[in-house]
Order: structure tokens, then C-alpha cells, then sequence
């Protein structure tokens, strides 16, 4: 039997994430204020969440559902432990090397992530719409030795692969009806696998972030992190019972999909249904078909849904009762119409990749239109001005957090942009409001538009202009302008019937107006088929403000971006 290994020593074989951690002066503050923060030192983060659901007696409850597959906890549990077999028996993996993970969310993609982190690899989620650049700069970055790839998927890392030399291992898998190479590597492993005795601040993920600002970067996550999340958010404001069902469109390799659809429900002995293809027209009747009961996506996809329900002669979705929104600002407007047509209130919430997930957030009985929330418990939160020092209520600055997780940048000099005194910096721009201290959000703090003297959200903006009848999305930006600095610029996608003409740019122009207050209005307006997003659902304005120049006539017709 091996020794028992010291309270803080790594489990880590392979070093190279251990390494490569920013100096301890250059990490935030970390707080452990909650009881439930009291983590021990050695832990592993699917044993904590898997393992332990089974020891609890709820081996033959429902946990991982998707189309054609159910699996109670102690099948999950089984199919974890035979995957994580492969890794160490068959494949070599060894603590500490880093395993990239490529595929639709499925059951056994989930799986895959928990039988990386028990084996006491590094899991490193990538979406499924990457091509082979992107994936070998990841791959690179990472130095990933090993892959589990849906095999429908190959062709864009079997490209990556010759830029990669650090890749000397990759394994398939496939769907019910074709199986791939993994499962049949798992079925001559037993179903059985004892945890890597991983410490506590051994890292378990390695994200990267979205790219809405066009330069993703990795993001590491202890084992103790992802075990801080679930005694956060989910307990205080969620509150999900064993009962429930989740659902949901966010990518699993998206922290805010592997929180919400994964761990989260895994925390609450709950069951999550994991679907190939999350699209509004796939979500909304699979809530229906599944009976799920909470359900976990982007604003965006909650105005679309809204948009399919009132078309319906019955509410298609009866057994929902929560609703989970985050990703990016849900506009006021969004809210009223989601509850106005299902009766369910959304949840919205503020989290990043950096810091794991949400952490400023309101339960239902505390929402309120235009406003994010409270911090979340566990976390604190201040507005700073450009001097580092805290603002009074009701004044626009930085948005500031710290908690239990917190900016682990890998190897990259942004973290000093990220972490200044101990505080994780968002690059949101946020007020408190003075009436009840919910967060209310402004815009990224490099999205502020600066006209003729004003400071404009552009998220404001886009609010307003959504409550135009005609506007089923839109995007703000700001562009620059001799005469003004810059000017209001707004990019819309029309819903069908309506004409993206100058009638139309100056009737969407005149409501801003009556709206919100004028100088804000977008003097110019530039008609879309679609929006650039990237694969979570964000808008990538980063994208927008690439797009030529727009005079101040008030219409630009162009086609859509490619």
C-alpha cells in the first residue's frame, strides 16, 4: 500500500501546470468564509461529486440522460471509472498531463471530463465548431498529450496533429448506434477506479476563454475550485432539489455549461440532459420531451424560445421551473417577455471563465429588470475607479471580485490585467444602485462608448432598442467619428415581415429616443441577417467593430459578416 502522501503535495507527476501557476503575488485574494468553503486538503473533484452521490444511496437514481442514453449514478460512476482505466492502464496518462476533449455534449463526453479529473488528469474542453488552427493553438499552448474525440470530429485535430508534437495519443468514440475505439477499450476495464488521491490546489481544468475579444486565453481551475462553486451559487440562489432535471444549451468545454449542466446537478444529486444540438427549435420542445425542470442558456436563446411559444397552442414545456440565464447582460426586456409568456422569472447572473462561474446573481423573489444582483455568498464584490479605490453607490467604475476561485491565468502576462490588489478585475463596468445595492450592469469596460462628451452603455442602448416590436437582436458599438469621438452605432437583425430600410433605421431611431435619453441613440444603423456569436451564444463585438465605417446618416446596408 502507498504511502499516504502530505496534506499539500501534489498528486502531479507531470509538473507542467504546477509550473506554470502565476506567482503567488500576482494571484488574488482567496476567501473561505462560508462554512461549506471548509474543504479539506486533499481532494478530488469527482470523487467529491460522483463517488460520493453513490455512497449517499443514490446509485439508481437518474443522473446522465441524453437521446437514447440513461444512466443512473452508479452506471455514470461505472462508465467514469472504465474510462479512467483506459487513461492510466491502456493509454499511460499519468497526474498532471493534460487530456483535450472534443465533442458535442453527450453523456459519455461528461463522463470523459469526470474520468480525466479522477485519474488526476487535466481536462481540457474544446467546442465542437474549432478547426484545426485553433485547436493546435490550444493543443500547443497546453501541451496536450493526450485526446478523446468524437469520431465524428476527427478530421479537424487529425489536421491539428502535425502541428502539435506534444499529441502522441488519441482516442474515438462514438454515438449508441456506433460505438468507437473508447468503448471498447473500456469494456475490458473493470468498473472500478480508485480516485487519484489529487490535493486540493492540484488543477483539474484548463479553460479556455470564449474569444469575444478575438484572443482566448487558458484559465486554471483547482480541484478545490470546482468543488467551491457548487457550495456557492447553486445552495444560495438556485437552490435545485434532487427532483430536479436540468437542461441547457452551454457547451460543456464553456465553464458556464460544466457548472450548470454537469457539476451543479451533480452537487444536488439532481439529473442533467445533455443534448447534441441546443438550438432554440431543439431546446425548447427536448425541455418538454425530457420533463426537465430547470433550464440553463443565454438571452438570446430565451428571446427566441419566447418567440416559438406564443406561436403554440399549449405551453409545451410544463414540468420547467427554474431558469438559468448568464453568458452575457440580460436586457430587461428579455426578462419581461420570458415570464410574460412561460410565468417562470429568470435567474440572470454574472461569472467568467477566469473565476469559474457565477458570482453575482438574484433569486427569483429578488429580480429585478436592468439588474444583475447581489454578490453571490461567498464572494464579495466593489465598483473601483481608475485610481484602485472604491466608489460610492450609483457611480459607474470597474467591477471588482474575490471568493473561493479566482484568475489562474496559464503562463500569460494578462493576469496582471486581471488581478490588481488582490481583487479579480472582469472588464465590466458596473454601478451599485443606491435604492437596494443590487450590481447593475453597464457595459465591458472596453465597450464604453464616449460621444460628444457622453459616456453610453452599449448594452443600454441594445436594451431600448429591443423593445422595438420589429428588432428581434441587435448588437451596439461604438465607431469612430471625427466630429464626435465616436459615435453610436447599432447593428440589428430584423424579425420576418419587417423592411431594413431608411424608414425603418429612422423609426427604430426615434424610439430610442423616446426611450432612454437622446443623446444616446444610435446615429447609425446597420441591418444584419445574423449576429456574430461565438459557439456560447455571446456576441463577439469585437467583431462588430471591425465592420467599415458607417457615416452618421443613420443607415448602412451591408451584407452579414462571413
Amino acid at each position: 500500500m502507498a504511502a499516504e502522501a502530505p496534506a499539500h503535495a501534489s498528486a502531479h507527476l507531470d509538473r507542467f501546470a504546477l509550473d506554470r501557476l502565476p506567482p503567488a503575488a500576482a494571484l488574488p485574494e482567496f476567501v473561505f468564509d462560508l462554512p461549506g468553503l471548509q474543504l479539506p486538503p486533499r481532494l478530488n473533484a469527482t470523487a467529491a461529486l460522483l463517488d460520493a452521490a453513490v455512497a449517499r444511496g443514490l446509485g439508481g437514481q437518474p443522473c446522465l440522460l441524453g437521446e437514447g442514453v440513461a444512466w443512473s449514478y452508479a452506471e455514470t460512476k461505472a462508465q467514469v471509472d472504465r474510462i479512467a482505466g483506459v487513461l492510466v492502464h491502456q493509454l499511460g496518462l499519468v497526474a498532471g498531463n493534460r487530456v483535450l476533449l472534443r465533442g458535442a455534449n453527450t453523456p459519455l463526453l461528461a463522463a470523459c471530463m469526470l474520468a480525466v479529473m479522477k485519474a488526476g488528469g487535466i481536462a481540457v474542453g474544446t467546442m465542437p465548431m474549432l478547426r484545426a488552427r485553433e485547436l493546435a493553438t490550444i493543443i500547443d499552448k497546453a501541451q496536450i498529450s493526450h485526446a478523446l474525440c468524437d469520431g465524428r470530429l476527427a478530421d479537424e485535430l487529425a489536421a491539428a496533429r502535425p502541428l502539435c508534437p506534444s499529441l502522441h495519443t488519441v482516442r474515438h468514440y462514438g454515438t449508441p448506434a456506433a460505438p468507437g475505439e473508447l468503448e471498447a477499450a473500456a469494456a475490458r476495464e473493470p468498473g472500478h477506479f480508485e480516485p487519484v488521491d489529487t490535493a486540493a490546489t492540484d488543477v483539474a481544468l484548463l479553460a479556455f476563454t470564449s474569444g469575444t475579444t478575438g484572443v482566448p486565453k487558458g484559465t486554471m481551475h483547482f480541484h478545490r475550485d470546482l468543488i467551491a462553486a457548487c457550495a456557492c451559487w447553486p445552495p444560495h440562489v438556485l437552490r435545485a432539489q434532487a427532483s430536479d432535471r436540468f437542461i441547457g444549451s452551454p457547451p460543456l468545454a464553456f465553464t458556464f455549461g460544466l457548472g450548470g449542466l454537469l457539476l451543479f446537478p451533480l452537487a444536488a444529486g439532481a439529473s442533467t440532459v445533455l443534448l447534441e444540438k441546443a438550438s432554440p427549435e431543439a431546446l425548447l420542445p427536448a425541455i418538454g420531451r425530457f420533463g426537465a425542470t430547470v433550464c440553463v442558456t443565454a438571452p438570446t436563446s430565451y428571446r427566441a424560445m419566447a418567440a416559438l411559444v406564443v406561436q403554440m397552442p399549449q405551453p409545451p414545456m410544463p414540468t420547467l421551473r427554474k431558469c438559468v440565464s448568464a453568458g452575457e447582460a440580460l436586457p430587461a426586456a428579455t426578462r419581461t417577455l420570458w415570464r410574460q409568456t412561460t410565468g417562470v422569472e429568470i435567474i440572470d447572473g454574472i461569472g467568467s471563465t477566469e473565476m469559474f462561474h457565477i458570482f453575482i446573481s438574484a433569486r427569483e423573489d429578488q429580480a429585478r429588470g436592468g439588474a444583475t444582483g447581489l454578490p453571490v455568498p461567498g464572494y464579495r464584490a466593489a465598483i473601483l475607479g481608475d485610481d484602485g479605490r472604491e466608489l460610492p453607490p450609483g457611480q459607474v467604475g470597474r467591477l471588482a471580485v474575490k471568493g473561493p476561485t479566482g484568475c489562474k491565468y496559464l503562463d500569460d502576462p494578462r493576469q496582471a490585467q486581471y488581478v490588481q490588489g488582490g481583487w479579480n478585475l472582469t472588464g465590466d463596468a458596473y454601478l451599485v444602485d443606491p435604492a437596494d445595492g443590487q450590481f447593475v450592469y453597464q457595459a465591458r469596460t472596453d465597450d464604453m462608448i464616449v460621444s460628444g462628451g457622453y459616456n453610453i452603455a452599449g448594452p443600454e442602448v441594445e436594451a431600448a432598442l429591443l423593445l422595438h416590436p420589429a428588432v428581434a437582436e441587435c448588437g451596439v458599438v461604438g465607431a469612430p467619428d471625427e466630429a464626435r469621438g465616436m459615435l453610436v452605432k447599432a447593428f440589428v437583425v430584423l424579425k420576418p415581415g419587417h423592411e431594413g430600410d431608411a424608414a425603418m433605421a429612422a423609426a427604430l431611431q426615434d424610439f430610442v429616443k423616446q426611450t432612454i435619453a437622446p443623446y444616446k441613440y444610435p446615429r447609425a444603423v446597420v441591418f444584419r441577417s445574423s449576429l456574430p456569436r461565438t459557439e456560447t451564444g455571446k456576441l463577439q463585438r469585437f467583431r462588430l467593430k471591425q465592420e467599415p465605417e458607417a457615416g452618421a446618416c443613420g443607415l448602412s446596408l451591408t451584407p452579414p459578416p462571413a
